[in-house]
């Protein structure tokens, strides 16, 4: 059975300290007071939900989260707008994609509505803690892990989902900078039947030697192809491109893999394929095509602009790549005439509350 929220206990931290300046700080290094703690009581039976202070876990060395990958997690944002409102984008797929990370690991199911209704508890615990300048925000991160404290490789008997809250500057706090692509040609970080389209911690760790060896050799991300070549992700985004898709047709469109269960869907990638589908300018297309396909088209100069796209900095443009020994440069155009800054001002738009969207989700202190 599911947690539920009218069951939520709140243990308050007697002196809270305040919201510490942001300018300078790395993503992901400062926390807020409290946390969120929901253990499991049976295999089936969720415990009572938990407000408690921010605190270290203690386990045993056999914990199996700390041996077989039993995790995974989310990530979102709280954002304060002009008239001091505390609103959440699209929390309602955070949850319904935390459930999907959760159930691929055999963890017992919960009501999305339920998670979310504590979700809103914990930001009115924190409101203090979610920055007033547009860019900033209170970065969420909802966790779970497998703690049965045996060896044994086994569905988990033992869950913990937890969240904390980390206040965070821009992504990018002197402006959009582009990134440079090192197509890797061998290693995969997703296959057919596997586990791309969910978040789980493994799918984060196995990147990271790759991404080391591109850093190496000066480029920023990593792009992934699938076993037929095909464009999956970049780095740990969703990756779209704007171009002409053949010589003899001079209609744009906008490009991204398909939901094949090999990329994760993420709720950016929905975001922007919805807009330009409003907008109505260029052809939108959720569809296979290959490194082989790009790269003609970066050679033909039908390629218009590329960027990957994620919660973390809703979007960053591509500059360049590199495949094959060779490094192709991508076009850049100027923020009035790219679709890469159009989308993220569109999208922060919503997301401050500057324009009234459905997507846009007012907590009520």
């Amino acid at each position: 059975m599911s947690f539920k929220a009218n069951q939520l206990v709140i243990n308050r931290v007697a002196n809270p300290p305040p919201l510490p300046s942001l300018k300078g700080v790395a993503f992901g290094t400062i926390f807020t007071p409290h946390m969120v703690q929901i253990v499991t009581e049976s295999t089936t039976q969720w415990g009572a939900p938990k407000i408690v202070p921010f605190q270290n876990f203690s386990m045993a060395p056999q914990t199996a989260c700390l041996h077989y990958g039993l995790q995974c997690f989310e990530g979102m944002k709280a954002y304060r707008d002009a008239a001091g409102n505390v609103r959440l984008f699209r929390p309602e797929r955070n949850c319904e994609r935390m459930l999907a990370s959760m159930r691929r690991l055999c963890f017992p199911d919960f009501d999305t509505k339920e998670l979310l209704k504590i979700l809103e508890e914990f930001v009115k615990v924190e409101k203090d803690y979610v920055p007033t300048e547009r860019g900033y925000s209170l970065y969420l991160r909802p966790a779970a892990i497998g703690i049965d404290e045996v060896l044994s490789a086994s569905s988990p008997t033992s869950v913990m989902l937890f969240i904390i809250a980390s206040p965070v500057g821009p992504y990018y706090a002197s402006g959009m900078k582009p990134v440079k692509l090192l197509v890797e040609e061998e290693r995969k970080r997703a296959w057919p039947g596997g586990t791309g389209n969910v978040k789980l911690g493994a799918n984060y760790a196995a990147p990271m030697l790759v991404q080391k060896e591109a850093a190496a050799r000066g480029y920023q991300q990593v792009l992934w192809l699938g076993p037929k070549d095909e464009v999956q992700e970049v780095g740990a985004m969703n990756f779209f491109c704007l171009w002409q898709p053949n010589k003899n047709n001079a209609e744009l469109e906008l490009i991204t893999a398909p939901l094949d269960g090999t990329v994760l869907p993420g709720i950016t990638r929905d975001s922007i394929l919805s807009l330009a589908r409003q907008w109505g300018e260029v052809r939108v297309s959720e569809r296979t095509f290959t490194i082989q396909e790009l790269v003609t088209a970066l050679q033909e100069k039908r390629v218009k602009e590329c960027f990957g796209c994620g919660t973390a900095a809703i979007v960053t443009p591509v500059e360049g790549l590199h495949f094959n020994h060779v490094d192709y440069q991508v076009p850049c155009p100027e923020a009035e005439k790219s679709l890469t800054h159009r989308i993220l001002n569109a999208i922060m738009d919503i997301q401050y509350g500057v324009v009234k969207h459905e997507w846009s989700h007012v907590i009520n202190m």
